[in-house]
């Protein structure tokens, strides 16, 4: 969390759907970057899991986070993380992949069988496929396995049936993982993640981070760091954005934060 005898130092927290090596090695350029643009040191953190970056969320330990559409909602409301930034024209859409060579080419056959997901809260890689499964009275037997690449790596070994992740991680992952999977289903898309500040952040401080993460999108360096993760942009971005999110009544987290 901000600490106030260094108030310039902020911490960008990074939710882990993938390795914490891999995390930095992307985002790190990108904390280095905004550092330079906005005079204020940033630098990465994550989390071993998305259950423990849930709980760091909730502690306020991050000054700034990028955290899933759910995650927004829910830590907007406590402890008050307020939006700045979203992907540019972009909407967030949840896959079920399994092997390439897999029998499988309809949910239904997922009937009675044993699925990896990242975590119980994973929006659109988990939330979203297992809402669609339930309704369709797919029963399944959820594994969770901590992060996206995880659960690309476990089918693509044979470990589990099928596994959701996300349409961006799916392309970001180990190519020779990528290569033994093909895409099942997509969900439809929503609002996609929140970059969000910590209300201990300053308006000031907020503002010129908020600035520099737009202003990369016409600047050279900005984007090739973007495209480093599957960004074609960022846009400004209001809490209402993450209404259509919102809509869909989720209350896996609501014990959080009532």
């Amino acid at each position: 969390m901000l600490n106030t005898a260094h108030a310039t130092t902020l911490t960008f927290g990074i939710v882990p759907q993938q390795s914490a090596k891999k995390l930095a090695q992307l985002w790190t350029p990108i904390c280095n970057y905004l550092s330079e643009k906005t005079d204020t040191t940033i630098t990465f953190s994550t989390a071993k899991d998305i259950p423990t970056f849930e709980k760091r969320l909730l502690a306020g330990q991050y000054d700034i986070a990028y955290m899933n559409p759910y995650h927004y909602t829910v830590f907007h409301e406590k402890p008050g993380y307020q939006a700045i930034a979203h992907q540019k024209d972009a909407n967030i859409k949840g896959i079920v992949v399994v092997a390439k060579d897999s029998e499988i080419t309809s949910l239904s056959q997922l009937n009675g069988k044993s699925l990896a997901f990242p975590s119980p809260a994973a929006f659109a890689a988990s939330v979203l496929p297992r809402a669609k499964m339930k309704s369709d009275g797919i029963e399944v037997d959820p594994k969770y396995v901590s992060s996206h690449d995880s659960v690309y790596l476990n089918v693509s070994k044979g470990l589990f049936s099928a596994g959701g992740g996300v349409l961006r991680t799916f392309n970001n992952t180990n190519p020779e993982v990528k290569e033994k999977l093909r895409v099942l289903w997509t969900t439809p898309g929503y609002t996609p993640h929140a970059i969000a500040t910590h209300p201990a952040v300053d308006e000031k401080t907020r503002k010129k981070i908020q600035q520099a993460l737009i202003d990369m999108s016409s600047d050279p360096e900005g984007i090739a760091l973007l495209k480093t993760i599957n960004f074609n942009g960022l846009q400004a971005a209001d809490n209402s954005d993450w209404d259509d999110v919102r809509a869909l009544n989720i209350t896996l987290l609501d014990h959080l934060i009532r």
